[in-house]
């Protein structure tokens, strides 16, 4: 089939690539802007009658969504269990009643934005002329106060390791060489990402050794997703991995918020996506002696095992499909089944 040239050429990659970048801004921009709170879990503590005016505040506050509540509210005994709930991640915060006035209890190192978003609103449900005291429980490190660092992160390490695995199965040729690649990548890089967000940007602090597992199984299992999904379905399937962990993983990883801030399902399926999970992984290893990671770290997990098993079960041959040339190669031939050798014997 000939190749298209001249106009018909220049018209297909500017549509092309239009095409491309609407489908990033609708995919980056939706979430963004349809962001707000929806069923965010908050604990109140206090005496029944005064925690029953603040649950009524607090329900007067408006959700992002018709219908359901701004927030998910859990009754707790008093002030110490109410700090526990936060530091455990059972709640984002917690408003505790006191002689003085409600008193809001937040973590700004599990999401800025729901740590401002229950400062205004328990300031908003005070009676006027109260004053509110707020307590930091778990804060952000004070090199990056906002958690802006950590957001601002976890997108350039997704792409490039989609483009890393975009790279493997495009010019590695054979199962191993691809598989010792994408290992070695993402120890290197968990090394590295990690000692940059501790000691050159002040984004975590005495956490370095869990925050590069969390980006070395980050990276593993993004690259060996793409180069998997790659040397099963070709380029296709390399395209589709690229696809979903840019589009969908990272716009809907919650990585400037939290998931109850996203439209649902889409903010749940953000937390079983590799950048989602990462982000809530990472922040609960680096402020929250690993509380809440749990259940991350096996979505991250069962993302590399996923690929690492495509990379095993995909054929062989370099993606462009120049098999015949790759085979020509030292050190780059193609791994042949059984039923391959015999009839290679034969002839």
């Amino acid at each position: 089939m000939a190749r298209p040239t001249g106009a018909r050429l220049i018209a297909g990659l500017v549509l092309g690539i239009v095409a491309v970048q609407a489908l990033m801004l609708f995919a980056f921009a939706w979430p963004a802007s349809n962001s707000g709170p929806r069923e965010v879990p908050v604990a109140v503590a206090g005496p029944p009658e005064v925690a029953d005016r603040i649950e009524q505040g607090l329900a007067a506050v408006p959700s992002r969504d018709d219908g359901g509540p701004a927030f998910d509210v859990i009754r707790l005994a008093d002030p110490d269990a109410a700090t526990a709930a936060v530091a455990d991640r059972e709640v984002y915060g917690a408003i505790v009643a006191t002689p003085e006035g409600p008193q809001a209890l937040v973590a700004s190192a599990a999401g800025p934005a729901v740590a401002q978003l229950i400062r205004i609103a328990v300031t908003n449900a005070a009676p006027e002329g109260t004053a509110v005291s707020v307590e930091d429980v778990v804060p952000a490190t004070a090199d990056d106060p906002n958690g802006a660092g950590l957001a601002a992160g976890v997108l350039p390490m997704v792409m490039t390791s989609a483009a890393a695995g975009l790279i493997v199965v495009v010019l590695l040729a054979r199962r191993l060489p691809r598989l010792v690649t994408v290992t070695a990548l993402a120890v290197t890089a968990g090394l590295a990402g990690a000692a940059l967000l501790e000691y050159a940007l002040g984004v975590t602090a005495d956490a370095y050794w869990p925050v590069a597992g969390v980006i070395a199984l980050l990276v593993g299992a993004v690259a060996a997703t793409v180069a998997g999904l790659g040397a099963v379905l070709g380029r296709a399937g390399a395209a589709l991995g690229v696809l979903l962990m840019i589009f969908v993983g990272n716009p809907f990883s919650a990585a400037a918020s939290a998931p109850e801030m996203l439209p649902q399902p889409w903010g749940d399926i953000g937390q079983t996506m590799p950048p989602g999970a990462a982000v809530t992984a990472i922040r609960s290893v680096a402020f929250f002696d690993g509380a809440g990671a749990g259940m991350p770290l096996l979505v991250l997990a069962a993302w590399l095992v996923a690929g690492v098993a495509l990379v095993l079960i995909g054929r062989s041959g370099r993606l462009a499909g120049e098999r015949s040339e790759s085979a020509a190669e030292p050190g780059n031939v193609p791994d042949r089944g059984p039923s391959e050798a015999r009839s290679g014997a034969s002839a």
